[in-house]
């Protein structure tokens, strides 16, 4: 097996130290308003199997079903509250740089 070859970039970007702290600022704002936007959808499903949902009749026919359900949202707010510990981190790094 041959290695590839990869041409040699070398990019020119100018930042400020004022930009690159925005950047990474704006960079955890997105990823928190992602995280919301997977919140909500894990309680519009859980709203859906519960039949509480206006417009939707998804309701669960048996309690494993909901069970289920339960069980993979809250896998889903698990993992999100990993990434928002994560993002916590990285503002604390951000903000002790200032």
């Amino acid at each position: 097996m041959t290695f590839p070859n990869i041409p040699n970039v070398t990019p020119s970007i100018n930042l400020s130290r004022q930009d690159v702290i925005n950047l990474l600022l704006a960079s955890i704002a997105f990823e928190e308003l992602g995280l919301a936007h997977i919140i909500n959808a894990e309680a519009e499903k859980l709203q859906a199997v519960l039949g509480t949902l206006p417009g939707v009749s998804l309701t669960a026919s048996s309690v494993s079903q909901l069970l289920a359900v339960n069980q993979s949202i809250e896998r889903t707010l698990r993992t999100v509250l990993k990434t928002q510990m994560m993002l916590q981190f990285k503002l604390e790094d951000i903000l002790d740089s200032l």
